[in-house]
């Protein structure tokens, strides 16, 4: 089988890695394809993937809406040279839409809930696969699974801290160190919406740099002032300096997952609300926050806990317990493809076997 995955974040070349490197090793062939915005090229080829770079990615209006149409023929292109049986995706329209023109099944998968993206391809999607809290309803195509796409990559069964984020960072290894992350505001979903003012990032910086040592991750190039927080590690090596900060504060939602997926405190700050986010605060995970006010004072509240990193663990155990590997339900529905879309329809209790 042959199948072709389009990405469009970083994060999507971590849910779909171990889907492609267990499949290859039964002998299916993968090919990526994507945009140059932060880190995807640079983790595509950490993996060792075949993939095809279309070039940057337009931010403003009208670059989106000339990009939509490029960036379709360029994937119908490859669609053709590839010969792809099955179209896979996190939201893609550039998917969508090659799928469909070659006329071929494409399977997306989506837990943001984002309808100014959703209703460009779900017409052209045969599949869409997402978490079971998802608070959206697709319609007859969607199928849910008991999980997040951060399980995908980080449950155990993929991931296991090495300790050698100390290492990593160049820090010493008894030195508690804390992860910032600041978004850009460019995506089309954060049109309206805010997170940290500047005169809130400056007094949790100031706090935290009196206490911790500080690395800040961002999507933009960091002011003069934040520059010397700013980390320089290889993307790949990301979910292992997460796994041992004592915590995580930011506005982007993939990462507050991540944080409380791995076991590490998590405080998410955005006014848009994500339903990942929101049920790993049922598991005392993520805390979640419309902006910057009285994130502070949740820090403080945290440092009172004693053995703040144990008690985390304990909580991530739980949370693991209730939820499903993810990669083995994604291998399962796209290996027996249409036949695995029947059975979750009339038995949708198929996917707790994973």
């Amino acid at each position: 089988m042959k199948i072709l995955v389009d990405i469009g974040h970083p994060g999507h070349v971590h849910l779909f890695k171990n889907l492609a490197k267990r499949m290859q090793q039964k002998g299916h062939e993968f090919l990526f394809t994507c945009r140059q915005k932060e880190y995807e090229i640079e983790l595509l080829k950490a993996e060792g993937f075949n993939y095809k770079s279309f070039g940057k990615k337009y931010n403003t209006t009208a670059g989106k809406i000339f990009g939509l149409f490029k960036f379709d023929v360029m994937e119908i292109i490859q669609g053709l040279k590839f010969k792809p049986d099955i179209f896979m995706s996190h939201g893609s329209p550039y998917a969508a839409h090659a799928a469909a023109v070659l006329q071929k099944p494409h399977i997306s998968l989506e837990d943001s809930g984002n309808w100014e993206q959703i209703k460009i391809y779900l017409p052209f999607t045969k599949s869409v696969l997402t978490p079971s809290v998802l608070v959206e309803d697709l319609g007859p195509k969607q199928i849910r699974y008991n999980g997040y796409h951060e399980l995908a990559y980080l449950h155990p069964e993929y991931f296991q801290s090495k300790h050698t984020y100390h290492k990593i960072l160049n820090i010493k290894e008894d030195e508690k160190y804390v992860l910032l992350r600041f978004v850009s505001w460019n995506a089309s979903h954060d049109k309206g919406q805010n997170g940290f003012s500047e005169k809130e990032k400056e007094e949790l910086v100031r706090y935290l740099t009196d206490r911790y040592t500080v690395f800040i991750s961002s999507e933009s190039k960091l002011p003069k002032e934040y520059q010397r927080f700013n980390i320089k590690i290889a993307p790949e090596q990301m979910h292992e300096v997460l796994s041992g900060a004592t915590m995580f504060i930011g506005e982007g939602a993939t990462m507050a997952s991540e944080a409380g997926v791995l076991g590490t405190p998590s405080i998410y700050v955005n006014s848009l609300k994500r339903a990942y986010n929101e049920d790993q605060e049922q598991y005392g995970l993520v805390y979640n926050f419309q902006n910057g006010k009285n994130v502070l004072d949740k820090v403080k509240e945290l440092e009172e806990i004693p053995s703040l990193k144990e008690v985390f663990r304990e909580r991530q155990q739980k949370l693991l317990a209730d939820k499903i590997d993810v990669t083995a339900f994604m291998m399962w529905f796209v290996e027996n493809f249409p036949e695995s879309q029947i059975t979750m329809k009339t038995n949708p209790d198929y996917h707790l076997n994973f």
